[in-house]
This record gives structure tokens, C-alpha cells and sequence, in this order.
């Protein structure tokens, strides 16, 4: 062979080599990422498609079924279905208004035999929880059982459980019955280490929201106010519990006072534990109440699932509106799942009163207040739906204070419970100065030009307030208590003067509300609804909900309430806490809230 006739190959260059592999790892990633895109869009289309299939599907109910209701969940006024159940490392909440509908569905569904409930611990407060409770007893007028079942009850669920047939716990548990407290958490040490000073103007002697920032403990006036609130909430407690379990008041405080029913035993002794068993013989019991034998598996349905069983088959032309005012009252727009922002709850209230078919308003208000202005400008509205004809009957949840009874107050009827916590008709302006903070802690000063002598008035938190300033502000808070007491006043059929004496800030329970004419009844959003057909002279009506309720889908990409139930879940008991300091760290202007740190357990 001839070997030159045989074309040697050029050894490869450095450059062309690093190319060709650059090159080939450019393309081989764009393939990687066209088909991982394409995957992961078919599997989102999957997941998307098997969560619209599981909201859409009607639950069946099977014969001699149970319906159970786990009081573990957070319990809010009103919650979305969670397709995933348990997300983000907490508990998925579950609406007030879904446990009250199928508690009332399940009294008169053939197929529901009746109701098992775990309720160990309630996350509720305490008007949430008489809500309920009073619901279970309606539902036992029915003639269906009510077992209640924990390992260990705090206080807020034996309450619950207390109304039960047969109260049980596991034979290792323990129980609390203790009375109420509430606990506030002051900042005044933390804020003079920082050298940060805090300028209230406030009217209103029980004004409390701002004694954790000027105080380092309750005033006079605020442990007065607590002391009787808490009383007040102890008496309902111990008085429903008195009831369901036939035990007399004193022995229950006697009980309380001694730490009595700690131990197992001692609650089956003092009454207040029929049975102390296991899980598996509970199950055993529930058996034997629907028929079930050997080893036949119980029909338990939750809550939830029942709720897709309920349907509105009403052909009623006529409406009565539920409308939601829940959480801080703010200015402006907003995510109604967040608060009560003026703007977008106007929007949502017109809706309902221009609506021709509606014939009266339920407010449905949980709320400790907020933004004076955003007050006053809902309370027009709710005027304007008075001149429209319709009628409005305000029902309060767990709170309906300050700006939450000032948006209340314009009703025709306002219908409470008795542990709603309402009132505290007050306002108060709070400013920071982190002047000597800056300097003092940091080495930094701030200096500023202006065109007039007050150019940079509530424009900075760098500089107190000088007198006139302060002058001014108190100027605008007395302004606005006068306002509001004279809405009050007009709204409830009094004097100014009578408002201004049991105003001044404080705090009143629901039944304490009724001896001095802020509250016209005692009941539930049911009675409340009732009361609004009869003010309207409507017998036959379905009942429309506003605002539109956020799907599953909303809050998956909704970061802001992503990041705000994990806050949730790790703080717990705590969160109320948290969110009441923020809540008063960004308030801006006049506000009329009742302390947001209350917290009663």
C-alpha cells in the first residue's frame, strides 16, 4: 500500500474542541429544558385537572353515616377548600360558617346518624365557640347522639365538648378548667433601650391599644375594663357548662380555683368525664350506634366532604345578603381575604344593596377596627343602602370593636354574642420618633430643609412632634371622637352624652353590651339572618354571600398569603401577637382599634 495516498486527519484544534463542547452542552441543555418544560406542563395539567375534579364532586353520604368534625382546625369565619388537605406544615382551616351548616344539614339528613367530635383543643375564641356550641344544642333536639372524644382537653374544647351525650378521654389525658385570662405584652423597656419615643394622643380614659408602647404595665382603667370582660366571659363559660353537665356554677369555680380536674380520674369524679377510654374503644361505641358490626368499617364524614352534600335548592326569587366585614379596617384597596380595605368593601356592599332581589343586609362584622376614616367612610355606605330601602342587621363574631362598632352602629338592629367582644368607642393617634435612636445607637443624624415651619409634619419619624403639632393632632383626635360617638348616638338612639359615658375606650362582652344599649340581642348569624327576613317582611328567600370567596387557585399564587400562613403555623398562639404589633407599627392617621395584643385563653 501506498501510503501517500492516505490522508492524514488534522489533530484537533484547542479552540474548535472547547466550542464543539460549549456548543453541544448548549443544545443538549435546551432539548433537557424543552423536555422537562414539556413534562412538568403536563403534569401541572394533570394536577390542575385532579383538584378541579375533587372541588367539583359532590360528596355521596352514606346510610348510617357519622358526621366528624376535628376541632383542630384553625377555625375562621370563612375558609377555602384545601384539595391537598394539610399544606405548608399546619393544620388547613376550616370556615365557621361550613362547621354551622353542616351541624344544621346533618339534624334533619336521614343518613346521618350522628355526630363524633374531636375537639381536644378549639382554635377559636370564645363568641367562635359559643357558636358553635349553641349549634350542637339545636342539633340535639333532633334525638341524634353527640359523642365528643380527646386524648387531653384544653379549656376552649371541653367547652365544646361539654355539650356532648358522652364525654370521653383517654385514660392518660389530662384536662383544663382554670377561668379566663388575658395577658398583654408591653414594649416600653425594649423602646427606651433603643432610645426610640413613642407621642400618643389618644380620647378615651380606656384606650389601651397604646399603653404596650408607654407603659410597663395595665393602667388603672385597662385592668378595671379587663377584669370585668374576662368575669363576663367566665360567667357565659361556666354557666353553658353548668347547663350541659348539671353541675352548679360555685362547684365549678371551685374546680377552677383548685386545679381539680387535672387528673383523669379526678374529672370522671367531679362529672365532668363520663368515660375515660382508648381511641379503638371509642370506635367501638360509634359501631354499635349505626349497626356496624365485627369488623365493618365506620362511615365517618368530615366536615368538609359533607359540605359538598349540601346544596340550596331554593327556587326563591327573593335575597337576603350576607355581607363579611372580617379583620383590621384599612383605607383604600385591598385583598378582602386580608382585612376590610374601604374601597374594595364598597364595592362589594354596593353589589348587594343595588341588587333589587336583595331585600335586606346582614354586616357580618369580626373585626377590632382600624383606620377612623375607612370607618366613617363605610358607615356612609351602609347609609346609602338604608336610603336604597333595604334593611341592615349587623351580626358580631369574636369582635366588633372601635371602628368595628362604628361600621355596626348605623344598623337597624345589631344582634351579638354574648362573649363578642364590642364597644371600645374610642380613638388614638400614635408617633415614633427614632431620633435619638439613630444618633445614639447608630451614629446617624438627619437634617432637612423646608418651605414652611411645619413643611415635614407627619412626613417623618426622625423628630418628635414640637406643641403645636401635637395641638394639632389632638385637635383631630377629638374631632373624630366627637364624630363617632354622635354616630353612635344616632345610630342607637341615644344621647352623646350617655354614649360618651360608657365610651372612652372600653371594652364590653356582648351580654354586657345589652344592659347599656349597644346590643339589641344576644344570637347568631342564623338569628340574625332571620331577624333581617322580618325586617323585610320576607318569609321566602335564599341567602347571597359577598365578598366572591378567594378559590384554591387565588391563594396558590398569591405569595404575600403564602408567607403569611407559615408565619401562622410556626408562631401558633402567638401569631395575634405578632400581627397586633405590626398592625400597630404601620398604622398611619386616626385610629379607632381596640388593643389588637388582647389575648384571652
Amino acid at each position: 500500500m501506498n501510503d501517500s495516498n492516505v490522508k492524514t486527519k488534522k489533530p484537533e484544534t484547542r479552540s474548535r474542541k472547547f466550542w464543539r463542547i460549549v456548543f453541544g452542552s448548549m443544545l443538549g441543555f435546551f432539548f433537557s429544558t424543552i423536555l422537562v418544560s414539556c413534562l412538568y406542563f403536563f403534569m401541572m395539567i394533570g394536577m390542575i385537572a385532579g383538584i378541579a375534579k375533587s372541588a367539583d364532586d359532590t360528596t355521596v353520604v352514606k346510610d348510617n353515616s357519622i358526621l366528624k368534625i376535628d376541632f383542630s382546625q384553625p377555625i375562621q369565619e370563612r375558609a377555602m377548600d384545601m384539595p391537598f388537605g394539610d399544606m405548608y406544615g399546619y393544620a388547613s382551616p376550616i370556615g365557621l360558617d361550613k362547621i354551622l351548616s353542616a351541624i344544621k344539614s346533618a339534624a334533619t339528613d336521614p343518613k346521618i346518624k350522628g355526630i363524633y367530635m374531636a375537639s381536644a383543643s378549639v382554635a377559636a375564641s370564645p363568641a367562635t365557640s359559643k357558636e358553635i356550641h349553641d349549634a350542637l344544642i339545636d342539633f340535639k333536639k333532633s334525638g341524634k347522639f353527640i359523642y365528643a372524644y380527646a386524648d387531653s382537653y384544653s379549656q376552649n374544647g371541653y367547652y365544646i365538648a361539654s355539650v356532648a351525650d358522652k364525654v370521653m378521654m383517654n385514660p392518660t389525658g389530662n384536662m383544663l378548667l382554670k377561668g379566663y385570662a388575658t395577658q398583654v405584652m408591653f414594649y416600653k423597656g425594649l423602646l427606651d433601650k433603643l432610645d426610640i419615643d413613642v407621642q400618643v394622643i389618644r380620647h378615651g380614659q380606656f384606650k389601651s391599644a397604646v399603653e404596650p408602647y408607654i407603659l410597663d404595665k395595665m393602667s388603672e382603667a385597662n385592668t378595671k375594663q379587663m377584669t370585668a370582660l374576662v368575669s363576663s366571659l367566665w360567667d357565659n363559660y361556666s354557666g353553658d357548662v353548668s347547663k350541659s353537665r348539671k353541675i352548679p356554677v360555685e362547684e365549678l369555680n371551685r374546680i377552677a380555683d383548685n386545679l381539680l380536674a387535672f387528673s383523669p380520674d379526678s374529672a370522671v369524679k367531679l362529672k365532668l368525664i363520663d368515660q375515660l377510654v382508648y381511641a379503638d374503644e371509642v370506635e367501638k361505641m360509634l359501631k354499635s350506634k349505626t349497626g356496624v358490626s365485627g369488623d365493618g368499617k365506620l362511615n365517618l364524614v368530615s366536615v368538609g366532604k359533607y359540605a359538598k352534600s349540601v346544596r340550596d335548592d331554593s327556587k326563591a326569587k327573593n335575597k337576603i345578603a350576607v355581607v363579611y366585614a372580617v379583620g383590621e379596617i384599612s383605607d383604600g384597596k385591598g385583598d378582602s381575604d386580608r382585612g376590610i380595605f374601604s374601597d374594595t368593601f364598597i364595592k362589594d356592599f354596593r353589589k348587594a344593596y343595588q341588587d333589587k332581589d336583595v331585600k335586606a343586609i346582614v354586616l357580618r362584622v369580626n373585626s377590632p377596627g382600624g383606620s377612623a376614616l375607612a370607618s366613617e367612610v363605610i358607615w356612609h355606605e351602609i347609609e346609602q343602602a338604608k336610603k336604597a330601602g333595604k334593611k341592615v342587621v349587623t351580626s358580631m363574631g369574636d369582635y366588633a370593636a372601635s371602628g368595628g362598632y362604628y361600621i355596626s352602629c348605623n344598623s337597624d338592629y345589631i344582634i351579638a354574642q354574648p362573649n363578642t367582644l364590642t364597644g371600645s368607642i374610642g380613638v388614638f393617634g400614635m408617633i415614633p420618633s427614632v431620633q435619638k435612636a439613630l444618633k445614639n445607637k447608630l451614629g446617624i443624624t438627619v437634617d432637612g430643609v423646608g418651605s414652611n415651619e411645619h413643611s415635614d409634619f407627619l412626613g417623618s419619624i426622625t423628630r418628635p412632634l414640637d406643641p403645636m403639632e401635637l395641638n394639632v393632632m389632638q385637635q383631630m383626635v377629638e374631632e373624630t371622637y366627637g364624630l363617632f360617638t354622635q354616630r353612635v348616638a344616632n345610630g342607637r338612639k341615644m344621647t352623646v352624652a350617655a354614649v360618651d359615658s360608657i365610651g372612652q375606650g372600653r371594652v364590653w362582652s356582648g351580654k354586657d353590651a345589652i344592659g347599656i344599649g349597644l346590643v339589641d340581642e344576644l344570637g347568631s348569624l342564623d338569628d340574625a339572618i332571620a331577624k333581617a327576613a322580618k325586617l323585610a317582611n320576607v318569609s321566602d328567600y335564599k341567602i347571597a354571600y359577598y365578598p366572591h370567596q378567594k378559590s384554591f387557585f387565588e391563594m396558590l399564587f398569591n405569595k404575600e398569603d403564602e408567607a403569611d400562613q407559615m408565619i401562622h403555623a410556626k408562631l401558633g398562639d402567638l401569631y395575634d401577637l405578632y400581627q397586633g404589633v405590626q398592625t400597630n407599627l404601620h398604622a398611619t392617621g386616626v385610629q379607632a382599634r381596640m388593643p389588637m395584643e388582647l389575648y384571652i385563653q
